[in-house]
């Protein structure tokens, strides 16, 4: 079997700095350290710091009073850094910087007297997360059908902002159907959606239109994984999300099968490589790797951290 890897894939700046986090807090304080909610979508990353000490919990009164609390890439409410703070808790704020960038937006907005509109999927902890950083009435829309059913004026400051996680393609659409609607309202361009997730986006597009079969390496609940296989679905071949290598099923694929790969921004590498010792178990593998846009963004780590030299 042929098999094309997408470039890029896997691990973004923000995922990466929010794992350090979590490792470096551990190898600073000693274990326990507490994180607020799973710090990034992927359940291979969650156990594999559960097993170094990481102690993920949904509520801050599951953490001990002065314990070394992490919130997760997604970031969180104003009132959870509140209640942080009152409780006393040494505080890392791994949220994703282009998350934080979000937040920045959709306070601006308000203070300016903007009602703000968020694109995203009402229930993923980012959008709950942002809704808790703006200090007044926020509506949440996910689709075109949603936006015809706003009930604002016509000479109503309106601002949108989006979840950094969405579609491109999807999110094009919402906001154009926004300033049909309502030709006054300003925000950011979609480009200011994540980098990595227009990365990602791109490169699944060029695989799938060389390949007979797709593999998305991400967990269901990662919101960037699931839009990958949904792109690569949208182009008509066979496209499926899987966790790990266990989830591969022969059926999809034969000896003259090309299949492309491509990972989540929260998906290790390793499950990359897991899934192929799981395909060379069914055939041998001609591994190529797709072009693509290389990746060469950092992002700080939180306060609080003594970096390593």
């Amino acid at each position: 079997m042929k098999v094309i890897l997408a470039q890029p894939r896997g691990f973004c700046a923000g995922v990466v700095r929010a794992v350090d986090t979590v490792e470096q807090a551990l190898e600073q304080f000693g274990a326990p350290v507490y994180v607020r909610h799973e710090i990034v979508h992927n359940q291979h990353v969650v156990e594999d710091l559960r097993a170094k000490g990481a102690r993920f919990v949904e509520d801050l009164n599951e953490v001990p009073a002065n314990a070394v609390t992490i919130f997760s890439a997604h970031g969180v409410g104003k009132e959870v850094e509140n209640n942080a703070h009152q409780r006393g808790l040494k505080v890392l704020d791994a949220t994703c910087p282009l998350v934080t960038k979000v937040h920045n937006q959709g306070r601006q907005y308000a203070a300016r007297g903007y009602q703000v509109i968020l694109i995203g999927e009402p229930d993923h902890p980012e959008v709950i997360g942002t809704l808790g950083q703006i200090p007044s009435p926020v509506v949440v829309v996910q689709t075109e059908a949603q936006v015809a059913t706003l009930e604002f004026s016509q000479d109503t400051p309106l601002a949108y902002i989006t979840q950094t996680t969405l579609s491109v393609d999807d999110t094009h659409a919402v906001v154009d159907a926004l300033k049909r609607r309502y030709p006054q309202i300003i925000g950011p361009d979609t480009r200011d959606i994540c980098y990595a997730v227009q990365n990602r986006q791109t490169a699944v597009r060029e695989l799938s239109q060389c390949v007979d079969v797709v593999l998305v390496i991400g967990s269901p609940q990662s919101a960037n994984s699931v839009t990958l296989r949904d792109i690569a679905a949208e182009t008509g071949i066979p496209s499926y999300l899987i966790a790990d290598g266990s989830a591969v099923h022969s059926e999809w694929l034969n000896d003259q099968s090309t299949i492309g790969i491509t990972a989540g921004a929260s998906t290790p590498e390793a499950m990359v490589s897991d899934v192929l010792n799981a395909l060379s178990r069914i055939a041998p593998l001609q591994i190529e790797n797709l072009p693509g846009r290389e990746e060469h963004v950092h992002f700080r780590l939180p306060d609080g951290l003594i970096t390593r030299q």
